[in-house]
């Protein structure tokens, strides 16, 4: 399976817990244009673009019918990517790690704090404790979701590769659900989904024309 595609109905959300905003679905917000913003607290390119870019966008069309809803994942960095690092983030804009020396090297940081405030509502997504060994399987399912070309490469270099997939599949604590539902990439990833609850972008990085195509989306009439 490859990366969720345009035209698809997005799967549910998985969450742990909101901490800000109340619990809400995606299908609760059928009728209204949706930004799905995924990041990681321990994700410098998430604080310094992607999240001042969707409360832009939250704060300038939220009244013409755009949702934005931000989701923290984790796939890494379990010890900085948890759901104390997210409270401590909303509660008074407190940030670690890589996030921390990026925005403080930005001049982002205001007595130690991130400068912006997250506006909308915010859940964790649901981490999945991974106890079973990783098998074969495991193996070429996640090579078949992150390497289109691996049939393309040489017999040697796909057993190294094989083996560099399990070694690091084996030292992962958790399997973020969401985030594994809509088989991102990584973070930053947008999704955008129309009134009729129809993906119709998932962009992993930078997304320069995010804000272009929710104006088209929002001067849609919704066909519900």
């Amino acid at each position: 399976m490859g990366q969720l595609r345009v035209g698809d109905k997005p799967p549910s959300l998985s969450v742990s817990q909101w901490l800000q905003g109340e619990n809400c679905s995606l299908d609760d917000l059928l009728g209204r244009v949706v930004l799905l913003e995924v990041f990681q607290v321990n994700c410098p390119g998430c604080f310094l673009y992607s999240l001042p870019q969707a409360i832009d966008l939250y704060d300038r069309y939220a009244g013409q019918g755009l949702s934005v809803l931000g989701l923290a994942t984790a796939f890494e960095d379990f010890d900085k990517n948890n759901l104390q690092n997210l409270s401590a983030l909303l509660q008074s804009g407190q940030v670690v790690g890589e996030t921390f020396k990026a925005l403080s090297a930005q001049g982002q940081l205001q007595h130690g704090q991130w400068e912006r405030r997250i506006t909308f509502p915010v859940g964790m997504d649901e981490l999945i404790k991974i106890h079973q060994p990783i098998s074969e399987q495991d193996v070429d399912d996640y090579i078949r979701q992150h390497m289109p070309q691996f049939n393309q490469e040489s017999t040697a270099f796909q057993q190294q590769l094989k083996q560099r997939v399990g070694e690091y599949l084996q030292q992962l604590e958790y399997r973020p659900e969401t985030f594994s539902r809509f088989q991102l990439q990584g973070t930053p990833s947008h999704v955008v989904i129309d009134r009729q609850g129809i993906v119709r972008a998932c962009r992993f990085g930078l997304f320069a024309e995010l804000e272009s195509l929710i104006q088209q989306l929002l001067s849609e009439t919704a066909q519900l």
